[in-house]
């Protein structure tokens, strides 16, 4: 049995829905409404102290953080790889990996926009120039990896979709939803194409869960 919370809209549990489709595995999901305060809640904190997307529970063991998550189907389920073999590749995936769930995505998540609007009482417009500085400053260092290096392939390493692509989508999906200009970055426009002619990635996109429709 797996259930995961999660909300459509989450970069974190864009990845964890992608990479159960890639593994090929089923799942339940359960709506943590991040615009109405679900997270926030006793309940929810009872599964995740932390109050975030997404949690997976698998037979009755909770697992958090999205790249924590990832590892462990991995681990339990190691066909189809998301790693390649080799320490040195797999160190590249990682790093790629890491430059957009560790430097980019942390910096505007829902909980930092939040904070901009509040307690920094920044304007609609300031946020978005937020998200596009960090978004930029990471797009400009992931592109050069995958444009300059003959380890890319289709996706980020080889021909088969692994950890670093399962990042990047949600990434770019963000980045289109605040309009960032992404004309710099044709490596990674051609590596999401090439993702989002996937079931696997298509079927995860927050446009295609049930609760998308009529939520904030």
């Amino acid at each position: 049995m797996i259930k995961l919370y999660g909300y459509f809209r989450s970069s974190a549990a864009f990845r964890v829905r992608i990479a159960l489709n890639l593994k090929g595995l089923d799942y339940d999901t359960e709506l943590v409404n991040l615009s109405t305060g679900d997270h926030l809640s006793d309940d929810f904190r009872r599964i995740n102290p932390q109050g975030r997307v997404p949690a997976l529970v698998v037979d009755g063991t909770v697992l958090l953080q999205s790249l924590a998550i990832m590892e462990y189907l991995e681990e339990t389920h190691p066909a189809p790889a998301f790693l390649p073999d080799g320490a040195e590749a797999r160190a590249r995936v990682r790093a790629i990996t890491n430059i957009i769930a560790c430097d980019i995505h942390p910096l505007n998540n829902l909980a930092i926009l939040n904070y901009l609007s509040g307690a920094l009482s920044a304007s609609d417009e300031q946020k978005a120039t937020w998200y596009r500085h960090r978004v930029t400053e990471g797009f400009n260092a992931v592109e050069p990896l995958l444009a300059e290096s003959g380890d890319t392939g289709k996706f980020c390493h080889g021909d088969m979709p692994g950890l670093a692509d399962i990042c990047l989508v949600p990434q770019v999906f963000n980045a289109q939803r605040f309009n960032c200009d992404l004309s710099s970055y044709p490596t990674i426009e051609r590596v999401f194409k090439a993702c989002m002619e996937m079931e696997a990635f298509d079927a995860a996109q927050p446009a295609n869960q049930p609760e998308a429709a009529g939520i904030a």
